[in-house]
């Protein structure tokens, strides 16, 4: 684990022989001190050799300027390096079979084993386990645990069952356990989404922009869905998502959050707007730290975990970017690959760049 005073994980030579700019980088200090902890946290590439490595690796350090990072060995790949023969970065560390272990655990027994549980079964002590599992995942096995319930619980509602038989089928050992933390990942009560948005009031327009053309929808509480394509595919999938609500277009009454909108897209200043969004706890994190990115800026997947508490957690970031349901209000446009590479977007990689470039050219205007 790189610590928050990356100073500390090198020797003191090292530390003032190295510049600041590249000592403030807790990676390379890392790579530096060969730390067996940053393991399957990234992967670093040395340009002169074309190989990619974990931190550990026991090479000889490469100079600074010659090494790139990448959030996953999948990207070093793509830009040309091959694996280290020495440490072989494509193998799973003992950490991560650990978690995946645990992860298992979780997933398949009922009821929900404890920490005490979890740590016997996999050799560590709980605080241990405790400790690896946030930085490998972002969740407590507690938090994982919850959020495992809430997809059973999704996916026996949607399929028609009755909320009590569900709720005991997807883990939960009392109604009291659902209604307390399980409601509000679900965005509505359980039987509102087993109705699939049943007396809910969803108002929608579709608009022309500078991106295409650009579906905006609201629940009463605030935004639910900012997306871009054709106007068939982004009802039919505002139709999957809510099937029983009530579809209402209303341009008058979302003209508030198109003003907005469109002067997010004008490059513009706009107010911060209220969503609606059904999310695990997790997302909402990550959703949340994306809206503390200034606009004209980027970070990368690895730095919005860092921003999150869970510096390992880098697929789990990507994924919820990916999964993202506003578009421009959950500025996932702003995250980059390492390097500054830009990897996928949900609605196009072109309308990705073009919001960049936009909000870049206001920043410096």
């Amino acid at each position: 684990m790189v610590t928050s005073n990356p100073r500390s994980e090198v020797s003191p030579l090292v530390s003032i022989l190295l510049p600041e700019s590249t000592s403030a980088d807790p990676r390379w200090l890392a790579v530096l001190a060969r730390d067996p902890r940053a393991d399957g946290t990234f992967w670093y590439a040395v340009r002169t050799t074309h190989i990619y490595c974990r931190p550990s690796c026991p090479s000889r350090h490469a100079r600074r300027e010659n090494v790139t990072f990448y959030d996953t060995p999948a990207q070093a790949r793509a830009d040309g390096y091959r694996p280290c023969l020495r440490c072989q970065p494509d193998e799973v560390s003992v950490h991560e079979q650990l978690v995946a272990r645990v992860q298992h655990l979780l997933d398949t027994v009922s009821p929900t084993p404890s920490l005490g549980e979890l740590a016997a079964a996999v050799g560590l002590s709980p605080f241990h386990l405790q400790r690896v599992f946030k930085r490998a995942t972002g969740l407590s096995p507690k938090q994982y645990a919850l959020r495992a319930r809430t997809e059973r619980l999704k996916g026996e509602l949607r399929d028609g069952a009755r909320v009590t038989p569900a709720l005991y089928e997807a883990g939960h050992t009392s109604s009291r356990t659902l209604y307390d933390r399980d409601t509000d990942q679900l965005g509505m009560t359980p039987t509102a989404y087993r109705r699939g948005g049943a007396h809910q009031t969803i108002g929608y327009t579709l608009t022309d922009s500078p991106l295409g053309r650009m579906l905006v929808a609201a629940t009463a509480r605030g935004l639910c869905a900012v997306r871009f394509g054709e106007d068939e595919a982004l009802m039919r999938e505002l139709r999957a998502e809510y099937p029983r609500a009530e579809l209402v277009e209303d341009a008058p009454g979302l003209a508030p959050y198109l003003e907005a909108l469109r002067a997010q897209l004008a490059g513009r200043a706009a107010p911060a707007l209220p969503t609606d969004l059904p999310g695990t706890e997790f997302q909402r994190r990550v959703w949340e730290a994306l809206r503390r990115i200034p606009p004209g800026e980027t970070r990368s997947y690895a730095q919005v975990a860092e921003m999150i508490g869970a510096p390992t957690a880098v697929r789990s970031v990507a994924r919820a970017c990916a999964t993202n349901p506003v578009a421009l209000v959950v500025p996932c446009h702003r995250v980059v690959r390492t390097g500054g590479a830009l990897a996928g977007y949900r609605w196009g990689i072109e309308r990705k760049r073009a919001l960049l470039q936009q909000e870049r050219a206001f920043a410096t205007d």
